[in-house]
């Protein structure tokens, strides 16, 4: 039985250090896994923009295709209401630069969080190569 020391998981495997050490390293771990799971949703924010992306820019350039006279109507809820192509055009441009500037602040926001990350890491090792050390 270890008394006096507390285990701590880290991405190494299983590591015991001294209860007054554990706090700090509790913390430290905490807030990696934290960030780590921030990075996680920003992925999958990220890639659902991209879909999202994709669907209107596939749908603007299958609309142009189309005849100026043609009947184009945008689903609303569980209705259909009738636009002119050249409305539609416009909403789609939109959602292409919207999910852009959407996707350039989630990219800033995972490189920040990925730093985070590798600083919590850093902070770790550091804290455990100080420990044994003494």
């Amino acid at each position: 039985m270890f008394t006096g020391r507390t285990g701590l998981y880290l991405p190494g495997g299983r590591v015991y250090v001294h209860r007054e050490d554990g706090s700090a390293f509790t913390e430290l771990q905490v807030k990696m896994i934290d960030t780590q799971q921030k990075v996680k949703l920003a992925d999958l924010q990220i890639d659902q923009l991209t879909r999202l992306q994709k669907h209107a820019k596939l749908t603007h350039t299958e609309i142009t295709t189309l005849p100026d006279n043609t009947r184009l109507y945008e689903g609303v809820g569980r209705m259909f209401i009738l636009q002119s192509k050249e409305e539609i055009n416009n909403q789609l441009t939109d959602k292409q630069k919207t999910a852009d500037e959407k996707i350039k602040e989630l990219e800033q926001k995972k490189v920040y969080l990925e730093r985070s990350v590798k600083e919590a890491e850093d902070n770790i090792r550091e804290m455990l190569l100080s420990r044994r050390a003494q």
